[in-house]
């Protein structure tokens, strides 16, 4: 009886039980994968099962029409915008005219202050006049 062929015949299940492992260990990593993708949002996960659907158009259009329903009914619950507060012409013109008398209180005030604050010129020394004038 040749040795070699028992020694192949027993590595042959080792391997097939090793291939084995291996692949479920890949299941689950991969499936560890996917959930680390759905965590981020990276839209990428993969998803096993049935193919995506498709709608036909009459579908898609009955289910647009069922929408816009939905929202006329929540529109309609919803009260209108209060209307807006309009002012006078006289009221306009009473606030203008206090506008324009504060500033001209502050114009007034600011006036005065650079007045107090504007330093009197002095006449120059009389040897700068001398040389000046020479």
């Amino acid at each position: 009886m040749p040795r070699g062929r028992t020694k192949l015949a027993v590595d042959t299940a080792m391997l097939e039980a090793a291939l084995i492992g291996f692949e479920q260990m890949k299941k689950e990593i991969d499936e560890k994968i996917n959930g680390i993708r759905g965590q981020i949002g990276s839209g990428a996960a993969m998803t096993v099962g049935a193919p995506k659907r498709t709608l036909s158009l009459a579908a898609r259009r009955r289910i647009a029409a069922a929408q816009r329903r939905r929202w006329a009914a929540v529109k309609a619950q919803s009260k209108p915008p209060a209307a807006a507060r309009t002012m006078s012409a006289a009221a306009r013109n009473r606030i203008a005219a206090a506008q324009r008398k504060r500033w001209a209180e502050i114009k007034k005030a600011e006036a005065r202050k650079t007045v107090a604050k504007a330093p009197a010129r002095k006449a120059p020394a009389p040897e700068k006049a001398a040389a000046a004038a020479s």
